[in-house]
């Protein structure tokens, strides 16, 4: 099966078994989905999901962000870990929000990734779940997903971005990989994947060397 194919089929099969492709993280607007991104970085979804109320209580806009107290934001995310670098990269994006973006979260992966703290797996959720464009996240899921799947054995986010990015359809790859994390965390874990309840088992290159 060539790989352009295989990638249709993992698409399909993967709406099939999870029609519901939502990110995990609960937001109600994009500044809060730019934060609570940040935040999950080397943290649970869950984790961050249960610190942002109370953080976005207390600083409900890009301008309540800018003139925070670091210290009063570290004391609030302290439980979502890296808490002393996040909370000066969250007070520093918005300052920049501020005063170069009127306060607007910017809707390109370039502007995006100007921001502090912001990579591309963070722009690339920003611009496909806020603003409808092609996306791929490449998070920890995705790369261990699509490296066992077969379609390479790298560990560089932006070149298995760029060869996902050449192999799913542009309006259907950002639902994919929000499926990725959901089957990431049900199915094909990092300790000991359940191939043999595995929707991909079929088209799997890790699944045929090892069952």
């Amino acid at each position: 099966m060539e790989q352009k194919e295989k990638a249709l089929t993992a698409v399909a099969l993967l709406e099939a078994a999870y029609p519901d492709a939502i990110c995990s993280l609960v937001y109600t607007d994009p500044l809060q989905l730019l934060i609570a991104t940040r935040l999950a970085a080397q943290c649970t979804d869950k984790r961050v999901n249960m610190v942002t109320p109370a953080l976005f209580e207390r600083f409900p806009t890009v301008q309540a962000f800018a003139e925070a107290n670091v210290q009063e934001v570290e004391e609030l995310i302290k439980t979502c870990g890296l808490y002393k670098t996040k909370a000066r990269d969250i007070v520093a994006m918005c300052q920049m929000l501020r005063d170069e973006y009127h306060g607007i979260v910017p809707d390109t992966i370039e502007a995006l990734t100007r921001l502090p703290g912001v990579g591309r797996k963070t722009a690339n959720l920003i611009v496909g779940d806020i603003f409808g464009q092609p996306a791929v996240v490449v998070d920890t899921h995705c790369i261990r997903l699509t490296g066992r799947l077969g379609f390479h054995q790298s560990k560089d986010a932006v070149k298995i971005e760029k060869l996902l990015r050449e192999l799913l359809p542009p309006d259907r790859s950002n639902d994919f990989c929000h499926r990725l994390v959901l089957h990431g965390r049900a199915v094909c874990k990092a300790g000991k994947p359940l191939c043999d309840a595995c929707c991909l088992q079929k088209i799997c290159q890790y699944a045929a060397d090892h069952t």
